[in-house]
């Protein structure tokens, strides 16, 4: 089981979660803080889980259609399984929910609650943000969330350019991958922003959302910046040419090295910093 649990979290893209919590800490001047090890910890398995978990229960008739679930890019659950995933859910995040309500600031705590109740409103009705045109893809601005309340946690103030730099583009990358998974969507009914405004719209949205995101970037780190200009430029480049869910597909794998590759960027710059004394 715990196997299993393993591939619903998408071990592939704990990055999401883990990384900003990374940078968070690092942004607050210390390279290490052992009191964001909890946070850490609970961005991993636990809150993978419960993200994908509880979105692969609420999708399961459309996931069932779809070439790429039961991939490693996203499993495929079975009626049998849904039960095993709630209590799996609840069981490994509730620990650490009791103890950051018992150890941190209520600021903190206020932005993981925020955290918590966004991404399970993508998937979970009334809220499903995800049959909801715009904000599926507005509400994925939650990824940048631990870089707000990772430093309020360590009664540090949060760096909102980065914060907001990185709410932007995790908007439009959303949308950008959502792309692929448009005719599974519009044929079960559910309107997204790519059904809503079509793949040729959706190289603007996201355009717009990464444009935003490199401005803010640019206000610390100019080289990240331009990695990130560079990197959503080709990315939308190849969608607008051919704007098809098969090309986006195709562009997948380099969607997901892209928070790694800007990720290591600005990590090294920042450990750079630290270690020079150059930073905060």
């Amino acid at each position: 089981m715990l196997a299993r649990f393993l591939h619903i979290s998408r071990p592939v893209l704990w990055i999401n979660t883990v990384g900003p919590a990374v940078i968070g800490m690092w942004l607050t001047g210390a390279l290490w803080r052992v009191e964001a090890l909890p946070i850490l910890l609970w961005l991993t398995l636990p809150f993978n889980l419960l993200i994908y978990g509880v979105n692969d229960i609420f999708d399961r008739e459309t996931d069932a259609k779809n070439p790429r679930k039961g991939t490693l890019e996203g499993a495929r659950i079975a009626p049998s399984e849904v039960s095993p995933i709630w209590r799996g859910v609840l069981i490994s995040n509730a620990p650490f929910v009791a103890y950051f309500f018992w150890r941190f600031p209520g600021g903190a705590v206020v932005w993981m609650l925020l955290y918590t109740v966004i991404f399970l409103g993508y998937s979970v009705p009334p809220l499903r943000f995800k049959a909801r045109p715009y904000m599926d893809s507005l509400s994925n601005a939650a990824y940048a969330f631990p870089l707000v309340f990772v430093p309020l946690a360590l009664k540090f103030s949060p760096v909102w350019p980065v914060a907001i730099g990185l709410m932007a583009w995790s908007a439009a990358k959303h949308t950008f991958d959502a792309v692929q998974d448009v005719e599974e969507d519009r044929t079960a009914g559910i309107t997204t922003t790519v059904v809503r405004l079509g793949v040729r719209g959706v190289v603007l949205w996201s355009g717009v959302w990464w444009a935003v995101a490199t401005a803010c970037f640019a206000l610390l780190s100019p080289l990240v910046a331009a990695v990130n200009a560079i990197t959503g430029a080709v990315l939308l480049l190849a969608l607008y040419r051919n704007p098809t869910p098969a090309t986006a597909h195709s562009l997948y794998r380099w969607s997901i090295a892209f928070p790694y590759v800007a990720g290591t960027i600005a990590g090294v710059q920042l450990v750079a910093a630290l270690s020079l004394g150059l930073w905060p």
